[in-house]
């Protein structure tokens, strides 16, 4: 047997598909078409694939608009049918190695939704019994992208994405609150000393530390909750520039409802189509309410950090779950490798907020052609934080243990005591006898009797009095929320 030539090789691995630049050849076996093939080679950049959630809620744009075009009678109910067939399963993960272009490109996302509109349609030629590329059958312009354009779906796309993950990282945020509420409760007798601008202050207990950061997240998890009201506002039917050409007026108010139904979010028409489709300041809003988390989760992790330092070094007031070795060189070292990993993630959030923001600025005129650095970056940093926020609460947090002795210590030995006594021998008074704690290297306790302030009896009863000498609760712990 002969050995076959490349052009017969070429032609059992390959079939040809023509734009409006030319022919190129397809792998025979792949669902994406020229328009995708054109683009996985124009923006070889990143290396970074359009983001999963995004082509699941292009998938779901196109089960709406095509049941809409069915019911309006617009598609055919056999065409439409495998249409609907197609972009469900799409929605559902599948065929996701068919969507090859790179998350950075040109032309405001049209890359990415031709990318759908063609795995889409050959599936549904799959479906209706014929050969991928047989566009005659279904066609990912006329059929799968009817009443629409990349105008409309993409930033519909996009918000729904969001939408789905701002859910997951409001669950994630409850998490991470309720671990440190747990925390709260555990250390709410072990007191220990406070600390501002890094120096000596007044006395606090550790379980009002935890509660404080356990505040901050229950406000950054309101915030995200409250934002996801102006996302469900969105602009499919209003096509190119939001006039709503090409697009059938009974398809503008149809497609929306049947969008809503599939979804099951509460998704509803924004009033502007053309503000819409050309502005993107509700995403630069949402990067702006995770980069304002973030900067609160830097702050408890520096704060873990700190409290843990040590072993025998450092503050040490704190334990922090051993999960893994520290170094190639230094035997017994174990590193707060959990709150470093928080930290990395929320300084890049950070960053990716300033890339949005550039982006949501750089549109121009009736479309901003950048809504695909917006997806690149926003989509990453709410599941990336999500998940950073999940592990540390179950790996890191949870297993936090106090050292009650070493607490008590650090506050005894400080002249932060001396703070609760000001109201009794004053200010001038109290400074001279913390000033002279330090440089003898004496408690203040013991100051206090030597001068003859109070007696050993009174003194006590004063310390008590402010839970100086007892474990308990400085001041009154706020109810924790379920």
């Amino acid at each position: 047997m002969q050995p076959k030539t490349e052009s017969e090789i070429n032609k059992n691995n390959y079939r040809i598909e023509q734009d409006l630049i030319g022919t190129k050849e397809i792998p025979i076996a792949a669902y994406y078409g020229i328009h995708t093939a054109r683009a996985a080679e124009n923006f070889k950049v990143s290396r970074q694939l359009v983001h999963p959630e995004l082509i699941k809620a292009l998938a779901v744009v196109k089960q709406a608009a095509a049941e809409t075009n069915i019911l309006l009678e617009l598609l055919s109910p056999g065409i439409g049918s495998a249409v609907l067939q197609a972009a469900g399963e799409v929605a559902e993960g599948k065929l996701a190695e068919q969507f090859i272009v790179d998350a950075l490109q040109g032309g405001a996302g049209t890359s990415t939704n031709m990318n759908a509109n063609e795995v889409i349609a050959n599936r549904a030629i799959e479906i209706l019994g014929g050969d991928k590329g047989d566009y005659g059958l279904v066609h990912p312009l006329d059929h799968v992208n009817l009443s629409q354009s990349t105008n409309d779906v993409y930033p519909t796309a996009l918000r729904i994405a969001a939408i789905r993950l701002l859910a997951s990282l409001s669950e994630s945020c409850a998490q991470l609150q309720g671990a440190l509420q747990s925390k709260e409760a555990e250390f709410a007798g072990v007191l220990k000393l406070g600390r501002t601008e890094m120096q000596d202050a007044v006395p606090i207990t550790l379980g009002q530390e935890f509660s404080a950061w356990a505040e901050a997240v229950a406000r950054d998890r309101w915030r995200l909750y409250k934002v996801e009201e102006r996302l469900r506002q969105v602009n499919l039917g209003g096509t190119a520039v939001g006039t709503g050409l090409n697009a059938d007026r009974k398809y503008i108010f149809t497609v929306i409802e049947r969008l809503r139904s599939l979804t099951g979010l509460g998704l509803s028409r924004t009033e502007n189509m053309i503000d819409g489709t050309q502005n993107a300041d509700v995403f630069v809003e949402v990067s702006g309410l995770l980069k304002a988390s973030a900067t609160t989760l830097i702050k408890i992790s520096s704060d873990l950090r700190l409290l843990s330092s040590g072993p025998r070094g450092g503050l040490g007031e704190i334990r922090l779950p051993d999960l893994q070795a520290g170094s190639s060189i230094m035997p017994g070292k174990v590193n707060p490798v959990l709150p470093e990993m928080l930290a990395q993630v929320a300084y890049q959030t950070i960053a990716q907020d300033l890339a949005i923001t550039l982006a949501a600025q750089g549109g121009q005129l009736e479309l901003n052609a950048f809504l695909p650095l917006i997806a690149a970056n926003l989509l990453p940093a709410m599941e990336s934080l999500g998940q950073a926020m999940r592990i540390l609460a179950d790996n890191c947090i949870q297993g936090i243990e106090a050292e009650p002795e070493r607490c008590m210590s650090n506050l005894l030995n400080s002249p932060g005591i001396i703070t609760a006594l000001c109201p009794y021998i004053g200010y001038d008074k109290a400074s001279d006898i913390a000033k002279k704690s330090l440089r003898d290297k004496r408690p203040i306790k013991d100051l206090i009797l030597e001068a003859g302030l109070f007696s050993a009896d009174e003194l006590d009863e004063l310390l008590q009095a402010h839970n100086l000498t007892r474990p308990g609760i400085v001041g009154k712990q706020r109810r924790l929320e379920e």
